[in-house]
Protein backbone atom coordinates (compact mmCIF):
# COMPACT_ATOMS: atom_id res chain seq x y z
CA UNK A 1 0.00 0.00 0.00
CA UNK A 2 1.30 3.51 -0.58
CA UNK A 3 -0.15 6.50 1.12
CA UNK A 4 0.30 10.09 1.26
CA UNK A 5 -1.59 13.30 2.59
CA UNK A 6 -1.30 16.73 0.67
CA UNK A 7 -1.94 19.98 1.39
CA UNK A 8 -1.67 22.97 -1.44
CA UNK A 9 -2.96 26.42 -1.08
CA UNK A 10 -2.92 29.78 -3.21
CA UNK A 11 -4.47 32.80 -2.81
CA UNK A 12 -6.24 34.41 -5.84
CA UNK A 13 -8.08 37.54 -6.15
CA UNK A 14 -11.55 37.03 -6.78
CA UNK A 15 -14.35 36.74 -3.03
CA UNK A 16 -14.60 33.34 -1.68
CA UNK A 17 -18.60 33.20 -2.80
CA UNK A 18 -17.52 34.18 -6.66
CA UNK A 19 -14.82 30.97 -6.07
CA UNK A 20 -17.86 28.68 -4.60
CA UNK A 21 -19.35 28.79 -7.66
CA UNK A 22 -16.40 27.65 -10.00
CA UNK A 23 -16.00 25.06 -7.13
CA UNK A 24 -18.98 23.45 -7.57
CA UNK A 25 -19.00 23.34 -11.23
CA UNK A 26 -18.44 19.54 -11.07
CA UNK A 27 -17.86 19.53 -14.96
CA UNK A 28 -15.94 22.54 -14.71
CA UNK A 29 -13.79 21.42 -11.26
CA UNK A 30 -13.43 17.98 -12.92
CA UNK A 31 -11.72 18.89 -16.63
CA UNK A 32 -8.81 20.43 -13.92
CA UNK A 33 -7.46 16.87 -14.03
CA UNK A 34 -6.42 15.18 -17.04
CA UNK A 35 -6.89 11.53 -16.23
CA UNK A 36 -10.80 12.05 -14.92
CA UNK A 37 -13.07 11.45 -17.13
CA UNK A 38 -16.76 10.82 -17.32
CA UNK A 39 -17.90 11.94 -14.95
CA UNK A 40 -21.82 11.81 -14.44
CA UNK A 41 -23.64 13.74 -11.53
CA UNK A 42 -26.06 11.07 -9.72
CA UNK A 43 -27.22 13.70 -6.68
CA UNK A 44 -26.08 17.11 -7.24
CA UNK A 45 -23.32 18.01 -4.24
CA UNK A 46 -23.67 14.55 -3.38
CA UNK A 47 -22.76 11.59 -5.11
CA UNK A 48 -20.81 11.01 -8.80
CA UNK A 49 -19.41 8.58 -10.52
CA UNK A 50 -15.92 9.01 -12.71
CA UNK A 51 -12.99 7.43 -14.58
CA UNK A 52 -9.66 7.65 -13.63
CA UNK A 53 -7.52 6.12 -16.21
CA UNK A 54 -3.29 6.78 -16.58
CA UNK A 55 -0.38 5.19 -17.07
CA UNK A 56 1.93 3.76 -14.71
CA UNK A 57 4.69 2.37 -15.79
CA UNK A 58 3.72 -1.15 -17.72
CA UNK A 59 0.57 -0.89 -16.15
CA UNK A 60 -2.70 1.08 -17.98
CA UNK A 61 -5.12 1.82 -15.25
CA UNK A 62 -8.44 2.28 -15.40
CA UNK A 63 -10.83 2.86 -12.48
CA UNK A 64 -14.30 3.08 -12.07
CA UNK A 65 -14.65 6.11 -8.85
CA UNK A 66 -17.52 6.52 -6.98
CA UNK A 67 -17.10 9.82 -5.73
CA UNK A 68 -19.11 11.00 -2.39
CA UNK A 69 -19.46 14.56 -0.72
CA UNK A 70 -19.05 13.64 3.03
CA UNK A 71 -19.07 16.99 3.85
CA UNK A 72 -20.28 20.72 3.06
CA UNK A 73 -20.21 24.03 4.16
CA UNK A 74 -21.27 26.62 1.28
CA UNK A 75 -19.36 28.69 0.45
CA UNK A 76 -16.56 27.68 2.23
CA UNK A 77 -15.36 23.94 2.48
CA UNK A 78 -16.21 20.56 0.30
CA UNK A 79 -14.80 17.32 1.42
CA UNK A 80 -14.90 14.40 -0.88
CA UNK A 81 -14.24 10.68 -0.89
CA UNK A 82 -13.67 8.98 -4.42
CA UNK A 83 -12.98 5.16 -4.35
CA UNK A 84 -12.40 3.08 -6.88
CA UNK A 85 -10.81 -0.53 -8.61
CA UNK A 86 -9.39 -1.63 -11.56
CA UNK A 87 -10.19 -5.33 -11.91
CA UNK A 88 -7.84 -5.66 -14.74
CA UNK A 89 -5.11 -4.45 -12.77
CA UNK A 90 -6.18 -5.24 -9.38
CA UNK A 91 -5.33 -2.52 -7.67
CA UNK A 92 -7.76 0.17 -5.77
CA UNK A 93 -7.48 3.88 -4.87
CA UNK A 94 -9.03 5.88 -2.35
CA UNK A 95 -8.46 9.63 -2.33
CA UNK A 96 -10.33 12.06 0.69
CA UNK A 97 -9.93 15.58 -0.22
CA UNK A 98 -11.19 18.79 1.01
CA UNK A 99 -11.07 22.10 -1.22
CA UNK A 100 -11.42 24.75 1.45
CA UNK A 101 -11.82 28.87 0.76
CA UNK A 102 -10.97 31.36 3.28
CA UNK A 103 -11.62 35.17 2.76
CA UNK A 104 -8.21 37.29 2.73
CA UNK A 105 -7.88 40.71 2.37
CA UNK A 106 -6.70 40.52 -1.31
CA UNK A 107 -9.98 38.39 -2.09
CA UNK A 108 -9.76 34.73 -0.88
CA UNK A 109 -7.19 31.60 0.42
CA UNK A 110 -7.88 27.80 -1.42
CA UNK A 111 -6.72 25.06 0.22
CA UNK A 112 -6.43 21.20 -1.25
CA UNK A 113 -5.76 19.15 1.25
CA UNK A 114 -6.33 15.50 1.90
CA UNK A 115 -4.72 12.09 1.55
CA UNK A 116 -4.82 8.96 -1.40
CA UNK A 117 -4.10 5.64 -0.48
CA UNK A 118 -3.12 3.00 -4.22
CA UNK A 119 -3.22 -0.70 -3.26
CA UNK A 120 -2.70 -4.00 -5.50
CA UNK A 121 0.00 -4.51 -8.42
CA UNK A 122 0.10 -0.85 -9.34
CA UNK A 123 1.33 -0.14 -5.83
CA UNK A 124 4.35 -2.31 -6.37
CA UNK A 125 5.48 0.50 -8.38
CA UNK A 126 7.25 1.86 -5.54
CA UNK A 127 5.97 5.08 -3.17
CA UNK A 128 8.54 7.42 -4.76
CA UNK A 129 6.73 6.67 -8.55
CA UNK A 130 3.63 6.87 -7.61
CA UNK A 131 3.83 10.27 -5.41
CA UNK A 132 5.78 11.46 -8.44
CA UNK A 133 2.33 10.89 -10.52
CA UNK A 134 0.28 12.04 -7.60
CA UNK A 135 2.53 15.51 -7.70
CA UNK A 136 2.10 15.81 -10.82
CA UNK A 137 -1.95 15.36 -11.33
CA UNK A 138 -2.14 17.78 -8.12
CA UNK A 139 -0.28 20.84 -10.16
CA UNK A 140 -2.18 20.14 -12.60
CA UNK A 141 -5.39 20.73 -10.21
CA UNK A 142 -3.20 23.65 -9.01
CA UNK A 143 -2.71 25.33 -11.81
CA UNK A 144 -5.86 24.98 -13.54
CA UNK A 145 -7.62 26.17 -10.32
CA UNK A 146 -5.56 29.55 -10.48
CA UNK A 147 -6.66 29.86 -13.88
CA UNK A 148 -9.82 29.64 -14.03
CA UNK A 149 -10.37 31.18 -10.31
CA UNK A 150 -8.22 34.42 -11.14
Amino acid sequence: MVAENFDHRFDVGRSDVDCWETLVDVARVSSWVSVVSDVTEHDHLARYSAVLEDRLGPFKLKADLDVSVTSLTEPSSITIRADGEDRQVGSRITVDATLGLQPVDSGCSVSITGRYEVTGRVATMGASTIRQKADKILQEFTEAAKRDLE
